[in-house]
């Protein structure tokens, strides 16, 4: 008996280590961080879960990472006037960017990394979503209010959707809808990717300047990261906003995890948020992770859950130039880089 008791009293000490061990684990951490390099400049990050890649669009040229092992493939560019998003439309076998300044939207192959057409979209060319219902390419032109639609089966623009109001990125739900962060008019925007058009445009006045947006279509909620700290869950049918969380200052991306039902805010502060969806009405604050000052962009492994962030050494800030505005910042040359975060 006294043995058994100490061998009891032993078990429940070795428990309680373990499960101090683990709460004291953040739950994400850094395993990987890949240099860049010049440009310094960046935007949009994509990962295409078919080729386990990572799509970095910074400056003139977009970056090439494996997903998995962190290797540089390589570079697609020349781009003049700047690259901003990234998208593969893996059953057409193409990938496209964008060329900002030029109104143009670019195609590329993903195997060889070479350009094959350039596409007119309009000014400001700047987020693309990919709709695999239909087919279609959209190029979200931000400053313009417009959408480009591409055909990715013959690489041609089919339509231009008159949005109006200022845009950010978008995601499509793979079963003909495609929503857009109505920044300018705290709106989302849904488009019906079968007819080209606006089918439903939802006021999110608690938005200030939507900029982040991802998507659970399992659920129907969409997940919308806003500049005044908030995340929204909007449902995806009805434009009802079910859920409300604060979030860290500078957000530019959304993110979601579909199989640890995680969801996620990057912002440019140094921190990442990240929320369970505990169910479709719910979003329960899991962590505030600390990252790097100016990771805002990001984007997400679905089957390992890791998370990619863009960052780049912050040398000086200065104040915004109007109250509530950003501050501008000055970057040490050439020191973008990638971070790989692995769940706990």
């Amino acid at each position: 008996m006294r043995l058994a008791s100490v061998l009891a009293a032993t078990t429940l000490v070795c428990m309680s280590a373990s499960l101090a061990s683990a709460e004291d684990r953040p739950l994400y951490t850094v395993t990987k961080t890949v240099p860049l390099g010049a440009p310094d400049k960046w935007d949009l990050l994509s990962f295409d879960s078919g080729s386990h890649r990572l799509y970095i669009a910074h400056g003139s040229r977009v970056s090439v990472i494996d997903g998995h092992t962190g290797d540089v493939i390589g570079t697609i560019g020349d781009v003049a006037g700047g690259t901003h998003g990234v998208v593969i439309a893996g059953d057409t076998g193409r990938g496209y960017t964008d060329d900002g300044k030029n109104a143009l939207a670019v195609s590329f192959d993903p195997k060889t990394l070479k350009f094959e057409k350039q596409i007119p979209a309009e000014a400001d060319a700047d987020a693309i979503g990919y709709d695999p219902a239909s087919g279609h390419v959209f190029v979200i032109n931000g400053d313009t209010g417009s959408v480009t639609v591409i055909d990715a089966k013959n690489d041609t623009a089919i339509t231009t959707i008159k949005v109006g109001g200022g845009l950010e990125i978008g995601a499509a739900d793979g079963k003909g809808k495609f929503y857009i962060a109505g920044a300018e008019n705290k709106e989302l925007v849904r488009i019906d990717t079968a007819t080209n058009t606006v089918d439903a445009r939802w006021p999110i006045p608690d938005c200030t300047s939507p900029h982040g947006l991802a998507l659970d279509p399992l659920s129907r909620r969409v997940f919308v990261s806003c500049i005044n700290k908030v995340m929204l869950s909007v449902d995806a049918d009805t434009g009802k906003v079910v859920a409300q969380q604060p979030i860290g200052a500078y957000t530019d991306s959304a993110g979601f995890d579909p199989v640890r039902k995680r969801v996620f805010s990057s912002n440019g502060e140094g921190s990442l948020s990240v929320f369970d969806e505990t169910n479709p009405d719910a979003l329960v604050p899991l962590a505030t992770v600390t990252t790097v000052p100016s990771a805002r962009t990001m984007a997400v492994d679905p089957e390992t859950g890791r998370v990619f962030l863009a960052a780049i050494t912050i040398t000086k800030v200065d104040p915004p130039a109007t109250p509530g505005g950003r501050p501008h910042f000055e970057f040490a040359p050439g020191s973008l880089r990638v971070l790989f975060l692995d769940p706990q």
